[in-house]
């Protein structure tokens, strides 16, 4: 067997990426998104396409902030391993796969083949994440009238706000971003998060009881593949009222009244209250996500 040649693809040759088969349903859950052509990479084994990848950025980004396609043939996991190791870009590593995708044999063998690729890579897995589409049909969640929302110019308010509500979290990224450089990069890394999203500032809010303690913040966003959950989070001190709810419903809200016909989101399968909210809200799980991040190290 000869070894696999790696190639980088341009507008001319980015038909050879569509050559594989798409057992995972990668390009349904792709078909908003833009991808630019010479951040799409193939492996071919004696001219035929065997694994592929495509880094992804926003309109403006000089460089990928993640790869969300990978895909590896059959029996094809050290091409994809290879794929992985070559790309000048080190950055995480997003596997969606359909949702139940462990319950189906072939499913499973497929979702199998691209983990074991990653891994050969030097790829560790950070989280396993439920991503959600609402849509109209679902009804939006009723509003439950407890709290009091308002826009917050001040970004300090929300650096606080972040800081306090991570300070207590069961999300594996903010966990990570601690580990590297404590509450102040966690709350830094969300921030220059919602600041990246191509929608206004003013969406931001806070949110307080009609007493005007602080409870929490909630950011209606837009990626560039549409409208999303942003963030919800709750302070510590408010917790166990079934606030990220009341949170939830007017972010959703808030979307649709600015015209949004979807909304997206996300959550760690770990974070069982946020995943329950979501369930109330009408929010259906659509898809699931592995992320990997590459070990320390690793080429």
């Amino acid at each position: 067997m000869t070894d696999p040649v790696i190639r980088a693809l341009s507008t001319s040759d980015a038909h050879l990426f569509d050559a594989l088969p798409d057992p995972l349903g990668a390009r349904e859950g792709h078909r908003r998104t833009r991808f630019r052509p010479d951040w799409k990479r193939v492996a071919l084994r004696d001219g035929e396409v065997v694994a592929r990848g495509a880094w992804w950025g926003g309109a403006d980004d000089s460089e990928p902030v993640n790869i969300n396609w990978f895909d590896v043939a059959e029996g094809e996991e050290e091409a994809g391993a290879a794929l992985l190791r070559s790309a000048p870009w080190q950055v995480e590593l997003e596997i969606n796969l359909p949702g139940g995708w462990r319950e189906r044999a072939d499913l499973r063998a497929a979702a199998e083949a691209r983990l074991a690729a990653a891994r050969a890579a030097g790829y560790e897995l950070l989280v396993e994440r439920f991503l959600y589409r609402w849509t109209p049909e679902r009804g939006l969640p009723e509003r439950p009238g407890r709290l009091r929302f308002g826009a917050e110019a001040d970004d300090g308010v929300f650096f606080d706000a972040l800081r306090r509500i991570h300070s207590v979290t069961l999300d594996a990224h903010a966990l990570r971003a601690m580990e590297e450089g404590g509450l102040d990069k966690a709350a830094q890394e969300e921030l220059d998060f919602f600041h990246w999203c191509p929608s206004p500032r003013e969406w931001w809010q806070t949110a307080h009881t009609p007493e005007g303690d602080l409870v929490g913040i909630h950011i209606p966003a837009h990626n560039p593949s549409g409208p999303t959950i942003g963030f919800i989070g709750v302070v510590p001190e408010q917790r166990g009222r079934g606030y990220a709810y009341d949170l939830l419903a007017e972010c959703t809200h808030l979307l649709v009244e600015e015209g949004a016909e979807f909304v997206t989101a996300a959550t760690d399968q770990g974070n069982f209250p946020m995943a329950a909210n979501f369930a109330r809200a009408g929010f259906p799980v659509v898809r699931e996500r592995l992320n990997f991040h590459p070990a320390a190290g690793a080429v």
